[in-house]
């Protein structure tokens, strides 16, 4: 029996970096856009759901093909968790469409995904019976540093003191946002996306960059250009913006 395997996608209205961020125009058509094609064009997923406070990004929603979620106002401001919204959209959802098996919880300002990376993020999943998973990118020669409550620099992922050869450090993985996969479980249980058996499904490097100024939506055009639309082309029909 197929799995009711359902993409949530949450997008509110305000922002503060980019007036209407998650609809912004990214490479010719709104930023939403490009991550509810990604969720509609994989074939694991069963529907593809936004949820927003605001008519404009629910109507830009509609007229890319998802399903639309009204999220009510306490749950929309700026302090407002991802973890409200998806729970509170799994609620609406399996009142249309029955008991959900799996989520998949997507990220707007995150349009960088291959064709093919929800599809290899679904079947890690199963394959690994894990109960949560999140998108992830290999990082090399990343050495990070923090202040102290005293203002003063340390050094987080390494001893700089003992600085090691590049090649006996372990590999690192940053959680890259772009995509996170649990079942309704675990959501509901410790209101957290990861939780229980987790596990990651590698992306590219270029692929953690995201969105969240002018000078980062520039970026990610031009490898959204690069790396995506070179190789993949530009949609074939698209609805006028």
């Amino acid at each position: 029996m197929k799995k009711n395997i359902v993409a949530i996608i949450p997008a509110r209205g305000g922002s503060k970096g980019i007036p209407d961020k998650n609809i912004v125009d990214f490479c010719g058509r709104p930023l939403l856009s490009w991550t509810t094609e990604r969720a509609l064009q994989t074939k694991e997923i069963s529907s593809v759901w936004v949820s927003s406070d605001s008519s404009k990004v629910l109507e830009t929603a509609n007229r890319f093909g998802a399903n639309c979620i009204k999220r009510p106002d306490d749950i929309s401001g700026d302090k407002a968790t991802s973890e409200s919204a998806w729970q509170h959209a799994l609620d609406m959802i399996e009142k249309q469409t029955g008991p959900v098996d799996i989520v998949v919880a997507m990220q707007v300002t995150s349009p960088l995904r291959g064709k093919n990376d929800l599809s290899k993020g679904i079947s890690d999943f199963i394959k690994n019976r894990y109960d949560s998973l999140f998108s992830a990118s290999k990082i090399d020669d990343m050495f990070l540093w923090e202040k102290n409550n005293k203002g003063e620099l340390e050094s987080i992922n390494y001893d700089h003191k003992n600085r090691k050869r590049r090649q006996d450090f372990s590999p690192q993985f940053v959680e890259n946002g772009s995509f996170y996969i649990f079942k309704p479980s675990i959501l509901r249980t410790l209101n957290n996306r990861l939780g229980g058996r987790i596990g990651m499904t590698l992306m590219d490097f270029w692929q953690m960059f995201e969105i969240d100024n002018l000078d980062d939506l520039r970026f990610c055009e031009v490898l959204m250009e690069k790396y995506i639309l070179k190789k993949e082309g530009s949609p074939q029909e698209l609805p006028s913006f």
